[in-house]
């Protein structure tokens, strides 16, 4: 008895990035990126104000940055300043990227 496999096609927004920079971080500290959206999480690296940062446009609670990109900045980050952020970096700078996850509270509309 043969099997029948069906296979669809779904487009995948994995290539577009939402352009949003790390700031309000207190002076000489950096912004944590986190394996999974927790201040407990294993840290994968760090980066200071100013970084741009390449987001995947979700974050916790159903904010979703592609849909509230037309919004003003005060808005946008106003919507993520109590959740966390997925990125899409490369913690080790060898061309390894990961997703990871920032604090919402520390950055704002590049």
């Amino acid at each position: 008895m043969g099997m029948l496999l069906a296979f669809t096609v779904v487009p995948v927004k994995a290539a577009t990035f939402v352009a949003w920079e790390v700031s309000g971080v207190p002076f000489g500290d950096t912004l944590n990126v986190r394996k999974f959206p927790s201040g407990n999480s294993q840290k994968q690296s760090a980066y200071p104000n100013g970084t741009v940062l390449q987001m995947t446009g979700k974050c916790t609670g159903g904010v979703n940055l592609f849909d509230i990109s037309g919004q003003a900045d005060w808005k946008q980050k106003q919507a993520v300043r109590y959740r966390w952020c997925q990125i899409w970096h490369d913690p080790a700078q060898i061309g390894n990227f990961v997703t990871g996850w920032v604090y919402g509270r520390y950055i704002e509309p590049h």
